[in-house]
């Protein structure tokens, strides 16, 4: 269900690294600070929506803009879903993710297209590989933010079909949820750049 938030904070780094100086040389790569990123997931349901929030572990980003080649990765800890409701969290970890089996969830870029205004705006669009549950899915994602410098703040909202992506469906009796579930991300990072003639710059 969750595991969109990986795509989310995957695009917002991906989008401003190819974004500043993609006539140039330079590569622009992102580290991203878990204590700078939310990720929170609202499920919707008959009775009410259950919101809660998941942590990053870690995340790189390295995106080319010339040739709008991505890569890297982007670790969710699912273990770390809290919805605020022990029991309900339980159910969720043990029958829908089974974090047992699969205690993360991983993005994995590989294209990314991108444009940046002339007040440091830009909206992008990035493909990759989500790993939920054990299985790989083929995922775009739309983002928006600021780069300012090197320093990005970057936000990202989208949905995800957990349910027909063969993940458990917790609905029980009446008490019926939605067959997906909406992913919202606030993530702020800085860009580091490397030249590829000449090594590392700043």
């Amino acid at each position: 269900m969750f595991f969109r938030t990986l795509n989310a904070i995957l695009v917002l780094i991906a989008a401003s690294v190819s974004l500043s100086h993609a006539a140039d040389s330079r590569v622009g790569v992102l580290e991203l600070d878990p204590s700078k990123t939310l990720i929170e997931f609202k499920l919707g349901g008959s009775l009410h929506a259950t919101r809660g929030k998941f942590q990053l572990k870690r995340a790189t980003i390295k995106a080319d803009g010339s040739s709008g080649n991505a890569e890297g990765i982007v670790v969710v800890d699912a273990t770390s879903g809290d919805s605020g409701e022990k029991m309900r969290d339980d159910r969720m970890k043990g029958s829908v993710l089974e974090t047992n089996l699969y205690p993360e969830i991983t993005f994995v870029p590989r294209r990314i297209e991108a444009h940046l205004d002339s007040g440091g705006a830009f909206s992008g669009r990035l493909e990759g590989v989500l790993k939920l549950h054990g299985e790989d899915h083929e995922l775009s994602i739309d983002t928006q933010g600021t780069l300012v410098g090197d320093d990005l703040v970057a936000t990202a909202h989208f949905s995800v079909p957990y349910v027909e992506w063969g993940l458990h469906d917790p609905s029980v009796l009446f008490l019926r949820v939605d067959k997906s579930v909406d992913i919202d991300i606030a993530t702020a990072g800085h860009v580091n750049w490397v030249d590829t003639k000449t090594g590392p710059a700043r």
